[in-house]
């Protein structure tokens, strides 16, 4: 299956990503995780990313694309492949099409992840990550410390990022609803999107976009 993952931040794309790629045994890939190689590996791409990076501007959609092309080129990727983060907007939508349709190609269906505008700010800003180990991860209100501000693993500092604040959540979200969500619609005149709900347990969510992903594979 090809399949384009969507949703505000803080949906669980990532969480859910990982799980439906490896139930599906096709890749995951992620804008971030392309990014992050190519500049790793030092790649031409990775070196024109990290020039507009280290700009503060943004990645044009060309070097994008291309980093998305070259990696849905590999061999795990032959028999169908899960995007998370890519595309981004409908410019990068209408690439991924023309890319699909040279290869005689077609998406099979665009996960949609549905959350409450109320609950993503919710769950960002409340994310408190300690200073000595960032995978040490709890939240104000999911999955509070025993002693407020310390790191229940090994006693560290419970800090809130920059990014992480309400403030910044709702500009993160406003970048969303103005540049992503309008290839929801673009897909939509496709016939391709399945909305689901994120809100509940991580299983819950995946079994509810498992099935509906069986259900539009089974219409197709």
């Amino acid at each position: 299956m090809r399949i384009v993952l969507v949703g505000p931040p803080g949906a669980g794309k990532g969480t859910q990503a990982a799980f439906l790629a490896q139930n599906l045994s096709i890749p995951h890939i992620s804008t971030g995780d392309l990014f992050r190689a190519n500049i790793s590996k030092q790649t031409e791409l990775g070196k024109l990313a990290k020039s507009y990076m280290d700009k503060g501007e943004l990645v044009p959609d060309e070097v994008t694309i291309a980093m998305a092309k070259d990696r849905m080129e590999q061999p795990d990727a032959v028999n169908g492949f899960l995007l998370d983060g890519f595309p981004r907007n409908v410019s990068q939508a209408e690439a991924l099409d023309e890319m699909l349709q040279h290869e005689d190609m077609k998406l099979d269906g665009v996960l949609d992840l549905e959350v409450p505008e109320t609950e993503v700010v919710k769950r960002i800003a409340g994310r408190r990550i300690c200073r000595n180990d960032s995978a040490h991860v709890f939240h104000v209100s999911y999955k509070a410390p025993k002693q407020e501000g310390v790191c229940d693993v090994c006693g560290g500092e419970l800090y809130q990022r920059d990014d992480d604040s309400e403030e910044t959540v709702r500009k993160r979200l406003e970048v969303y609803h103005t540049q992503t969500e309008p290839i929801i619609d673009y897909y939509k005149a496709q016939g391709l999107v399945v909305t689901i709900s994120a809100l509940g347990k991580v299983e819950e969510v995946t079994g509810r976009a498992m099935e509906a992903l069986k259900r539009e594979d089974d219409a197709a």
